[in-house]
């Protein structure tokens, strides 16, 4: 647009909308976020000062919980998480399927786009970020387009640590579209999804992180242990997140 201007000498004026009113309008919160998944440089380290509300989970179960909690409060909370497990169809009553399962925890994805029948207070994918009845489902990088109150992300193993460095996990995958069209650039698609989710919430997001190497010490871990001091403030919920990520 700003080439476009320029060519037919228009007088124009930038207005940067990188955040919009999402994470409580905290540019710190999205530069963490870019710093964590090192797609740009931003040297913010943690949030000392955050208006943005961050808060690690030791299982799904709390997780779930948590965006319970908050819709209970009036706060519209979801679900979200990144496209580890299949994405299934309505089942012939118009139900959907716990797709999404870790050990004991089960939760279906929105349903899909183009799905005709559904039972009964399941909503539409264009309407789960708002309907009640969405609150129950988990979302995916195709429909967490819109923001809401809080957001519940389960971190899962498409994108981890390995001896420090970010890797792209294809084999954890099950988006058949960005496995076979991303090529190297898997890794990077993958990041930016993660971006998506972790930057829905308006006033605060929750973080779960499936990774069978949760023991070993990881950049995730540690960051995400620097936000926790750096929001807590005291040691005591340096160790309690030390405890639960295992480091």
């Amino acid at each position: 647009m700003q080439e476009t201007a320029i060519r037919h000498e228009a007088r124009f004026k930038a207005i940067d909308l990188r955040t919009q009113f999402r994470c409580a309008g905290s540019d710190e919160y999205i530069d963490w976020v870019d710093q964590l998944l090192e797609i740009r440089k931003t040297g913010v380290m943690k949030l000392a000062s955050s208006a943005f509300e961050v808060e690690i989970v030791a299982d799904p179960m709390a997780l779930a919980a948590t965006i319970e909690q908050r819709n209970a409060a009036g706060q519209n909370a979801r679900m979200m998480a990144g496209f580890c497990w299949p994405w299934s169809k309505p089942m012939a009553d118009g139900q959907l399927i716990n797709d999404v399962t870790i050990g004991a925890f089960e939760r279906p994805w929105n349903a899909q786009p183009d799905a005709r029948k559904l039972a009964p207070g399941i909503p539409k994918a264009q309407f789960w970020p708002t309907d009640p009845g969405g609150a129950t489902q988990i979302g995916c990088i195709y429909t967490a387009g819109f923001e809401f109150g809080y957001a519940g992300v389960i971190w899962g193993e498409d994108l981890v640590i390995r001896s420090g460095v970010w890797v792209g996990q294809k084999s954890a995958s099950r988006d058949h579209v960005v496995k076979t069209r991303s090529g190297e650039r898997f890794i990077d698609v993958v990041k930016n999804a993660y971006r998506v989710l972790l930057t829905r919430g308006m006033q605060g997001c929750s973080i779960f992180i499936l990774d069978p190497r949760r023991g070993h010490t990881s950049k995730i871990g540690c960051r995400l242990a620097m936000v926790w001091y750096g929001v807590q403030g005291h040691p005591a919920s340096f160790g309690k997140l030390r405890s639960i990520l295992g480091l």
